[in-house]
């Protein structure tokens, strides 16, 4: 494995120390909540615990150490509070924002040299939500071969699908239907039952399944 994620790193390390330990959790949760950061929160937790260690030598009690480091923590928030800019409402500013975010957490990334473009391509992504934050909603394929910029975000929905024989590569002012249903019937298993009872089974199966679809299109007004 090549790579220069903190996170990634450090959960490939075994080890036995507790403060160690907090250090790779943190590093963990950083990753999961944020997705960026890794490192640097934990060269911030690891400065914390070298000033809190130097504390501690002058006999200063843990639990007051601790509640030096709650007195800061919200003094530090009230500060980025205070300084933090709101271009929600305007989109063109905003989306401007959201594009220097990306630049700043794919710098550390493997698509470093294709940051301008990747930052772009991800937040049109993640503006297609419509607010949302639920990021499966984003479906990635991966594919072998090509390059980092051939990757592209499509209008529509991608089935990842092949093609069957003798089927057609490219239909245009194709009709889709969409039908919450089973698109293929089970399979039967009979082993007394003749060739005849299986075949005349199947044809009820299918003439049920297209009698189901059809009642579900004629309830859609379609």
């Amino acid at each position: 494995m090549v790579t220069n994620d903190g996170a990634t790193i450090l959960k490939s390390i075994a080890l036995d120390n507790a403060a160690a330990k907090v250090l790779v959790n943190i590093s963990k949760v950083q990753d999961d909540e944020v997705g960026d950061g890794t490192t640097s929160v934990c060269v911030l937790a690891a400065e914390l615990l070298r000033e809190a260690e130097k504390l501690v030598n002058q006999k200063i009690h843990p639990q007051t150490i601790i509640e030096g480091f709650r007195i800061a923590s919200a003094a530090a928030y009230a500060a980025l509070e205070a300084s933090a800019v709101d271009h929600s409402q305007d989109a063109a500013v905003f989306r401007e924002d959201l594009i220097n975010i990306a630049k700043t957490t794919l710098s550390s990334k493997v698509l470093s040299q294709d940051k301008e473009y990747f930052s772009k391509l991800a937040v049109d992504a993640v503006l297609r939500l419509k607010g949302s934050t639920n990021l499966e909603n984003i479906q990635i394929i991966k594919k072998v071969g090509g390059r980092l910029a051939d990757s592209y975000l499509d209008e529509g929905f991608i089935l990842d699908k092949k093609i069957g024989v003798n089927q057609p590569k490219r239909i245009e002012n194709a009709t889709i239907m969409v039908a919450n249903t089973r698109k293929r019937h089970k399979t039967i298993s009979q082993r007394n039952a003749s060739f005849s009872g299986i075949a005349h089974s199947s044809a009820a199966v299918t003439i049920g399944l297209t009698t189901k679809i059809m009642l579900s299109i004629h309830s859609h007004g379609h």
